[in-house]
């Protein structure tokens, strides 16, 4: 138990908290359709592929790659093309968020939860601390976090706080603010459904060797249709660093984190 209770667990919150497979994947479809002239609609492997290159964890930069993308493959260069990036961000929140800015009312509202608030409960029960570092909006990251679980103002670093994944600086954040100058933790393990994710620890983990760090890997809903996508995403998630990769984050508990290696 002494172990575990120096533990601290930091959580992704797309693919991991909660099902953006109809929401968020399906923005990013919608508006690199509708910048393409409904000429080109990606596919969620096409999204896959995008994401696993580990640099597009933001997904208003990731649609407008693969609308570049398109047009290159068409002929086009890209200094020839004009896409003003906050038109392609204001039209993808559009569908995320909704027509209503007050009460939204777009695919976030119907995005399943993939963990209950008893599974928190659960790991501070065990004496572990936990957190949130995500590269979704604060907005949308609250709306799932507080909204729909009901977790009471939960260390969270947003995409306003830090810059993106794989940069590790929103890991040490949310690690400072789980500390608040108490004493430091020894094992940090963070969770999540990227390569960027994974990326992330191994970046933390070069800037910082006196922590035991852990990648743990999770597998979004839309990877797991078929056995072979699932075990394609599996070895992605593990090639990029992942300790352990579960079907749920809600099969990471106090006797499944990974052992590091001494």
């Amino acid at each position: 138990m002494t172990k575990k209770a120096n533990t601290i667990i930091i959580f992704d919150i797309d693919g991991v908290i909660r099902d953006v497979s109809g929401s968020y994947r399906r923005a990013i479809s919608d508006t690199v359709e509708h910048f393409t002239a409904q000429a080109y609609r990606p596919t969620p492997t096409d999204i896959d592929n995008l994401k696993s290159e580990g640099i597009w964890n933001n997904d208003w930069e990731a649609s407008q790659e693969l609308i570049y993308r398109h047009f290159v493959s068409q002929g086009k260069t890209r200094t020839e093309l004009q896409f003003n990036y906050q038109d392609i961000v204001t039209y993808f929140q559009t569908r995320y968020r909704g027509t209503d800015s007050e009460n939204w009312n777009g695919y976030i509202c119907n995005e399943p939860l993939l963990a209950q608030p008893s599974y928190f409960q659960e790991l501070t029960q065990s004496g572990i601390a936990w957190g949130f570092f995500s590269g979704a909006t604060r907005g949308s990251a609250n709306y799932v976090l507080e909204k729909r679980l009901g977790l009471q103002s939960p260390i969270l670093i947003a995409m306003e706080d830090a810059p993106g994944k794989p940069d590790p600086t929103g890991l040490f954040a949310t690690i400072n603010l789980l500390e608040n100058g108490s004493d430091k933790k020894q094992t940090v393990v963070y969770v999540g459904d990227t390569v960027a994710d994974m990326h992330t620890v191994e970046k933390a983990k070069a800037l910082d060797d006196s922590r035991t760090w852990l990648g743990v890997g999770v597998l979004p809903p839309h990877v797991q249709e078929t056995a072979a996508r699932r075990i394609a995403y599996t070895e992605t998630l593990m090639n990029a660093g992942a300790k352990i990769v579960f079907n749920n984050v809600q099969e990471l508990t106090i006797k499944t984190i990974p052992k590091s290696e001494s």
